[in-house]
Formats: C-alpha cells, structure tokens, sequence
C-alpha cells in the first residue's frame, strides 16, 4: 500500500518519525511529506503531495488544523483512498470536504492501527 505522512519528521521522538518508520516495517512503500525536509533515514522526503510520482492509497495526517489551508486542495487533488486524522489533526471542514469528494476519512491513531494489525482496510 502506499502512505503519504503529510507532515512527517526527521525527529526520533514525534510520531510522524515513528509512523514512517513502522509503516516501512511492515511493507508498505512510504511517502514522507515535508516541505524543507530532504530525507529520512534513507527516504526521499517530498515537499508535497503533488510531487509524489506514485497514486497514494492513504495519507496519514500529522499536521494541526491550522496547519492543513495550505494541503487542503492538494489532498483533494491527490484522491487518496482514505486519510487518518491522527489525535490533534481534527477538522470537521477538511473531513466534510474529502467525504463529499468520495475520500475516506478516519480519526485513529496510525501507530496503533499498525501495531494492532488493523491498518489495512
């Protein structure tokens, strides 16, 4: 499956770091998106989720609400199959805008999705 982790970090101790690495673990090919960041522990960071060369199944959010006007469109572009609303990534106006798009939407924790096996659909 491949993820987007739209807001991933290069810091050990944040959970988008976590996530990325946990999502590489368990075979899925990882799409870390970050604007100023190059690489994460071997992986190409992209700026955006339009330059990802590949269709992206899911995107797991880690970035605040008010932190999202800037990804909102390109969410919408992008057509994920779902995204994961990650504790304090909340936004009842995204969330409405991707199902009315037909996108997916869940609030869970990715970590705990993945570690409990019930990360794929």
């Amino acid at each position: 499956m491949n993820v987007a982790v739209l807001g991933a970090s290069a810091k050990p101790e944040r959970y988008s770091y976590q996530a990325v690495k946990l999502l590489r673990e368990k075979g899925h090919a990882v799409y870390p998106v970050h604007p100023s960041l190059r690489e994460i522990d071997g992986l190409v960071v992209y700026p955006s989720l339009d330059r990802i060369p590949d269709r992206i199944d899911t995107v797991t959010l880690y970035l605040s609400a008010r932190n999202q006007a800037g990804v909102a469109e390109a969410l919408l572009v992008a057509a994920p199959r779902r995204v994961i609303f990650n504790p304090g990534t909340e936004n009842r106006n995204l969330e409405a805008r991707l199902q009315d798009a037909g996108v997916e939407t869940l609030h869970a924790c990715t970590l705990v999705l993945l570690k409990t096996g019930a990360f794929a659909p």
